[in-house]
């Protein structure tokens, strides 16, 4: 007969819809710089749209007989923002207890949208929309396409904060059956459905990196950091071989970009007519409107291309303000993190950070050459309404977190006095050992 202490898998990794009340401070004025960074990056994402709309949608005409309006994207990026800005108000007010408590229900809810996804696009059917061989979104008519790697996204995000927070509290972060077992296999199931059956690796990257600052905030052991490091290598050795495309990304990068092979290589294409768009733009940019790149010759200059896009158009000065802008983001994300009582609210914020950070320094760095070409899109800047959707998401609830940050310096006054409050109870337990242990 099992004993009481021990759990099974199955319930290890459900565990956390029993968790006990979250910790907050006394609410207060929120944190606004998030809205206000926020708010900045989507603003010009918009203004670029609109700059280069009309000649990606003249681009898509001519090439596919499509019969794009030269205001279409504009209207369709501006439909995403205000849904955006609708998920983030949502977020930084619903009932945190209610979203953490139902974590559990939104990663099953996510898994079966990936599996409608990789059914619907086995069986060829309408709802299933292909694009340059992948099969990455549901064609939901006049509503537009839905992403479901990124509702999963979301979703591993609250769910793995709170597994692995109440693990943390009790002690077992570091336990192989009953926290790292059972976060293995759902990553595993999530990186068959991103990686292998959706082919999008930039996605699966980002995924790791949410679970990896989450185990590193929780301050994961260095002998299970090791061999999950170990793991993900070999797992992202096996994506590349296993994708002839992948291979050819790979190889390409490694020849350099002033050889004779490079520049004859029509693997290069993507990214040296980037790097010539970022070149081309000078310190102030060619201005709006006057985009080459944007006529046909940047591949996705709209989605995963707008930040060759942004410096072709407004230099290197706009590229500074962009990357200034995500800089004050994420530092104000880990400010809010590091102001958090509960251990399960601090790893959702450290989740949040690998998922907004790993987009833009992937995105940014495969744009520029430091790193292989990667589809992966410019959070609140590129088109892209599921993207933008649940990245607002998320930061509406760091929004909400931020309310009940306490000051660092009480902080650490509190985890002190905690810290001394289990010595003397550690020595009084000692003590009485000492007295009566020898009878």
């Amino acid at each position: 007969m099992r004993q009481s202490g021990d759990k099974t898998l199955v319930e290890s990794v459900f565990e956390d819809n029993k968790s006990d009340s979250l910790i907050l401070s006394r609410s207060h004025r929120p944190d606004y710089q998030i809205v206000l960074f926020m708010g900045l990056l989507m603003l010009i994402g918009l203004v670029v749209i609109y700059a280069i709309g009309p000649q990606r949608a003249n681009v898509l005409n001519n090439a596919y007989g499509s019969d794009y309006s030269q205001t279409y994207f504009f209207f369709k990026q501006a439909a995403s923002l205000f849904a955006s800005l609708i998920a983030f108000g949502v977020m930084s007010v619903i009932s945190l207890k209610f979203l953490t408590k139902n974590a559990y229900i939104l990663l099953i809810i996510s898994l079966v949208l990936c599996s409608l996804l990789a059914i619907a696009g086995f069986l060829n059917l309408d709802i299933a929309q292909k694009s340059l061989g992948a099969t990455r979104w549901l064609n939901l008519g006049i509503l537009g396409s839905f992403q479901p790697s990124e509702a999963l996204k979301f979703a591993l995000l609250i769910y793995v904060s709170m597994f692995l927070g109440n693990k943390l509290k009790q002690g077992r972060l570091n336990n192989f059956k009953e926290s790292l077992l059972p976060l293995a296999i759902i990553y595993f199931i999530s990186i068959i459905f991103v990686v292998v059956i959706q082919k999008d690796l930039g996605t699966g990257i980002a995924l790791t990196s949410i679970i990896l600052c989450i185990l590193l905030v929780g301050k994961i052991n260095i002998k299970n950091t090791l061999i999950i490091i170990g793991a993900l290598l070999l797992m992202g050795l096996a994506a590349v071989a296993t994708s002839p495309h992948r291979v050819e990304r790979i190889l390409t990068f490694f020849k350099g970009d002033s050889s004779a092979a490079y520049i004859n290589d029509d693997n290069n294409y993507h990214v040296e007519h980037a790097k010539l768009a970022i070149g081309s733009g000078g310190l102030f940019g060619v201005g709006i409107g006057n985009s080459v790149q944007a006529t046909g010759y940047l591949p996705e200059s709209i989605n995963d291309s707008v930040f060759a896009i942004i410096g072709e158009t407004f230099g290197f000065i706009g590229l500074s303000v962009i990357l200034a802008l995500f800089m004050s983001l994420l530092l104000r994300i880990l400010k809010i993190m590091d102001c958090l009582q509960d251990t399960r609210l601090r790893l959702l914020t450290a989740g949040v950070f690998g998922w907004l950070g790993s987009h833009v320094m992937l995105n940014i760095a495969s744009m520029i050459g430091l790193v292989p070409l990667t589809g992966i899109t410019l959070p609140l800047l590129s088109l892209g309404g599921t993207s933008m959707l649940f990245i607002s998401s998320a930061l509406g609830l760091v929004f909400q977190l931020s309310k009940y940050t306490v000051h660092s310096s009480k902080l650490k006054e509190m985890h002190h006095e905690d810290f001394s409050s289990r010595r003397r109870i550690g020595g009084s337990r000692n003590s009485s050992r000492s007295r009566f242990g020898r009878n």
